[in-house]
């Protein structure tokens, strides 16, 4: 049993609130869908990672050994999604008159950055599928020797009738999968039948192929997360992640031909975890919609990187969010305004376990950091820890040393640098020349006590002392601020 509150998630097969119960105990195996690397990755690209992040964050908080795979997609991805098409990142290269694996490594490259500069733990597993084509193929060799798949022209594919209760992630009867309304191969027996397999068309030759038992050409999509989640995690594992658009189609999929794979009688992956869209007025964030604003376009616009993990953090990972200017404003100010009461703490103690934050509280200082816990371990509410922590920032009944624990445990969890949002140009925005930050934070919370006291002398003496500094305060309804006197 883990410390602190259980864990519960919320499980995609079923729609509904789970307990955590690793299979390993103390261990906890993940598998996330990662990228497919043909072109800059996009702020929508990006949440799933954060989400997934804090999910192995929570994790790693209650003593649990953790395993995580992202796999970079580098060969397979249709353009569309569906059987049918040129390979996304061959595209790309074509029209960039580039090698795939050029554009692959390139668009790799920018995608690791931007997890680094949102503080996404790296992966213990980045596998790239072209990598692993060779166990695809044995892989597939298995399943057609099961019986569940059928031979076309255009590749070798499942047939999802032999999958019992095939979609029942999606909560759809076979009938009603979609795969149907986006492809048009010729001769599949279902609409929902999947390739596992794509030969070379006659009129094509691919740059990337391989040769196969079915003919030269590529592996499907799907296969390719079945293929390097077995081989890194085992049979079966804890966590499968991935964004929402995954649940009707990809994840059915991969299920499906999992599970012809292993012929067990053992459901694949217990827990499916979710996260919803960004949008941008009203609509998704995607490629094919001609929106794809990057992580760089918010830097060069002024936003740090890190304002905007504060902004996917406000909200739950199983709402939809709207990137709008007035968001992002909003979560840039309140960042800012978080990092300058941390950074009057002082350093910081080194806090990853809530073990290690409860072995040096108690009385209210307690309470709060199992509020805390209780807000990530319910579904990974990252807007209600965000509340906690600024509440107990502007608590007068915990010391600088306790509000650093409670500071540095939260933060850990919610995987906030603040580093970087520490100054904020014309508004709290570092000190007067000669005078120290962490000297005007100190007063600044001297002055919040003394004003929460009602002690309204002491609190007009400290006033005083920040403007004999070059420091105007400013009283509002949300606490005091703070900048350079003009």
């Amino acid at each position: 049993m883990s410390p602190g509150a259980d864990v519960r998630l919320f499980n995609s097969m079923g729609r509904t609130l789970v307990p955590f119960e690793p299979m390993r105990e103390g261990v906890a195996r993940i598998y996330t869908c990662g990228l497919t690397v043909y072109s800059d990755p996009h702020l929508g690209n990006l949440r799933p990672y954060v989400f997934s992040d804090s999910l192995r964050r929570l994790l790693e908080w209650k003593g649990y050994a953790v395993e995580q795979v992202v796999n970079i997609t580098d060969v397979g991805h249709a353009v569309g999604d569906g059987d049918e098409g040129e390979d996304k990142v061959e595209t790309t290269a074509r029209a960039q008159r580039l090698t795939p694996q050029e554009v692959a490594e390139h668009y790799t490259e920018l995608f690791f950055q931007d997890l680094q500069a949102i503080n996404v733990l790296p992966a213990h597993h980045s596998p790239r599928a072209s990598a692993y084509v060779e166990q695809m193929i044995e892989f597939a060799k298995v399943i057609e020797e099961h019986g569940y798949t059928y031979l076309l022209p255009a590749g070798l594919y499942f047939d999802t009738t032999k999958s019992a209760g095939y979609g029942k992630l999606a909560m759809m009867p076979n009938s009603g999968q979609l795969e149907g309304a986006r492809v048009s191969t010729e001769g599949k027996r279902s609409a929902a039948d999947f390739a596992i397999w794509r030969s070379d068309p006659p009129d094509q030759r691919r740059i990337m192929r391989w040769d196969s038992p079915w003919g030269p050409g590529v592996p499907g999509w799907h296969l390719e997360c079945s293929v390097m989640s077995i081989s890194l995690l085992g049979p079966h594992f804890d966590i499968h992640t991935g964004g929402v658009d995954h649940r009707q189609i990809h994840h059915p999929n991969e299920i499906a031909q999992s599970e012809a794979y292993l012929e067990d009688g053992q459901d694949w992956v217990p827990l499916w975890m979710h996260n919803e869209f960004l949008l941008q007025g009203g609509a998704k964030i995607s490629k094919s919609a001609g929106k794809m604003p990057t992580l760089r376009d918010l830097t060069d616009d002024g936003y740090p990187a890190m304002a905007f993990r504060y902004f996917l953090l406000t909200s739950h990972y199983r709402r939809q969010m709207d990137l709008t200017e007035k968001g992002l404003q909003a979560a840039l100010s309140s960042a800012r305004r978080l990092a300058q009461r941390v950074a009057a703490l002082g350093p910081l103690p080194d806090i990853t376990t809530f073990e290690q934050a409860g072995s040096r509280l108690s009385g209210p200082a307690l309470a709060v950091l199992n509020s805390i816990d209780d807000s990530m371990s319910e579904d990974l509410n990252t807007p209600r820890v965000l509340a906690d922590l600024q509440v107990a920032l502007r608590s007068t009944d915990l010391d600088r040393t306790e509000l650093a624990v409670l500071a540095a445990a939260a933060l850990w969890l919610l995987g906030l640098d603040l580093s970087q949002l520490a100054e904020e140009p014309g508004s709290e925005s570092g000190a007067p020349e000669g005078v120290a930050t962490e000297q005007v934070e100190a007063l600044m919370h001297a002055r919040e006590q003394a004003r929460s006291n009602r002690q309204w002398a002491e609190a007009d003496r400290l006033r005083e002392e920040l403007a004999s500094l070059g420091v105007q305060v400013v009283d509002t309804a949300e606490g005091s601020r703070w900048s350079i006197a003009p």
